[in-house]
């Protein structure tokens, strides 16, 4: 699916560094080492879908949350200053990866993603937020890809409660509570809940998932995340 003339897509958010969404580009990994970017214009939530674990919610997207269990007993932290990632570590996941991929936008206008050799790679969206800046910060990963599993593999053994830190490059370390995650059908991806702005900051991490259909995975994987603490 092509992304949509400006005036097909849907309002902007008011953060500035996030206005990309007005043309509605979301990335949808593919098993062959690229992205197909899909695009939507409408913000429907995505229908049920293969589940490769049970803890993975395929219905309607995740409402705004209340701060994580584990930020309850605490204020929230102040959001971070703006700085660009430098190592992501996901234990549940057994990730461990630095440096970190700065991706944009192709020539195309697609969203670019890890090459086949960067598989064991994340990358950031710079157009987007920082991770600990207000607003979701987006990080994207390979599930698997032609030559093989990739870095984010394990992605079905992160449950919510697991963290997910961030190593950024000013020596600020950003550490996030999953809240939920979410398989989609690529077709129907929520725009709106994955890149739409927030009042506070938040993590996105996108990656493939579901079973193969002629050499591709229909789905993504996303996985919530809120901000609990910095250091």
């Amino acid at each position: 699916m092509h992304p949509p003339s400006a005036q097909d897509a849907p309002p902007a958010p008011t953060h500035r560094r996030l206005r990309w969404i007005a043309v509605a580009a979301v990335a949808a990994l593919a098993v062959g080492g690229g992205m197909t970017v899909t695009a939507l214009s409408d913000g429907t939530s995505a229908p049920a879908a293969h589940d490769p674990a049970a803890h993975l919610a395929a219905s309607a997207p995740p409402a705004p949350a209340s701060p994580p269990a584990t930020a309850a007993a605490s204020p929230p932290p102040a959001p971070l200053p703006a700085s660009p990632p430098v190592r992501v570590r996901i234990p549940a996941a057994g990730v461990d990866t630095a440096p970190v991929l700065s991706l944009g936008l192709a020539a195309d206008g697609t969203v670019e993603v890890p090459s086949v050799a960067q598989a064991d790679r994340i990358g950031w969206y710079r157009e987007g937020v920082t991770p600990g800046q207000t607003g979701p910060a987006v990080l994207i990963g390979h599930y698997d890809t032609v030559e093989g599993p990739a870095v984010l593999r394990n992605v079905t053994r992160v449950r919510p409660g697991d963290t997910i830190t961030v190593d950024r490059a000013d020596g600020h370390t950003a550490v996030f509570a999953v809240r939920t995650l979410q398989q989609v059908d690529k077709k129907r991806f929520p725009t709106r809940q994955v890149y739409g702005d927030t009042t506070r900051p938040e993590l996105r991490l996108i990656t493939c998932g579901g079973d193969l259909r002629d050499g591709h995975r229909p789905d993504n994987i996303i996985l919530y995340a809120d901000l609990i603490r910095t250091a």
